[in-house]
């Protein structure tokens, strides 16, 4: 048998495989946690869709968002990142490279997305494709963070200018209003850039999340994700939260791009 199909048939369990270990070199050396943060109960990073999935039916334009879980966080490519750091790119109908270390290729099926941006405009002609988020460095050399392929239909394409979908602001995601911890927060930055804060890049900014108990007792919990990272697993005391999320200025930190997302959720 040629070798060519054996790699490939063997390509997703070896790209599994070193996706985990790639997350349990990176997390060796954790940077220090809240102590409301809990590890992801999934040991492997990934980059994915927050609002597609495999089988769905579209109409474009459509605005199409990315997550990224695992501790690791977005770094434009306009200044080197820390470890466990890359920026967004979207595969159209194009499989995981063979060769993580070949930088990808600039053209309409590898679009990057290297100013830190979670999110992007799809203007698709009808018909069917297959999408798939991977993370790259500051090279654009393929990290072990990758989405699985979504297979998805568009069934009509619109006359809405792709301009107006896309407005600067800032949301939180929880999977519902009562939750048992840990819980996944996940953010959201419309038409704005994230980054490491470290990473001083004008109009890029980090989120900041702030817990308050919502029975008006006890001090604010609040913790910064200065390294780009946009979700976030935690375990606070039971009870209930007015959760506040900000995006904070990466050269300015009194400074507020956008306002705030605000959301109320149980812990029991």
């Amino acid at each position: 048998m040629p070798a060519y199909p054996v790699l490939r048939h063997l390509a997703p369990i070896l790209l599994t495989a070193l996706a985990g270990a790639a997350w349990a070199q990176t997390s060796a050396a954790p940077d220090k946690l809240h102590p409301w943060q809990s590890p992801p109960p999934r040991l492997t990073a990934e980059a994915y869709f927050t609002n597609l999935k495999d089988g769905d039916r579209i109409e474009t334009p459509y605005l199409l968002k990315f997550g990224l879980s695992g501790g690791w966080g977005l770094a434009p490519i306009a200044q080197a990142g820390r470890a466990r750091s890359g920026h967004h790119h979207l595969l159209v109908n194009r499989d995981l490279p063979l060769n993580f270390k070949e930088a990808l290729p600039f053209n309409d099926q590898y679009i990057h997305f290297g100013k830190g941006q979670m999110e992007t405009v799809l203007t698709l002609e009808p018909g069917t494709y297959t999408l798939r988020m991977l993370l790259a460095d500051q090279k654009h050399l393929p990290h072990f963070v990758y989405s699985k392929p979504a297979t998805i239909t568009v069934t009509k394409k619109n006359t809405t200018d792709p301009a107006t979908l896309s407005v600067k602001g800032v949301s939180l995601g929880l999977d519902g209003a009562v939750v048992k911890a840990p819980f996944r927060v996940q953010f959201h930055a419309s038409a704005l850039n994230v980054a490491h804060q470290a990473q001083k890049i004008p109009d890029t900014g980090h989120f900041r999340l702030t817990a308050t108990p919502a029975t008006g007792s006890g001090a604010p919990t609040v913790i910064d994700f200065a390294e780009g990272q946009t979700e976030v697993w935690l375990a606070p005391p039971v009870g209930s939260y007015n959760l506040r999320l900000e995006m904070v200025d990466n050269i300015d930190p009194t400074k507020r791009l956008t306002s705030p997302a605000v959301a109320s959720v149980r812990v029991e």
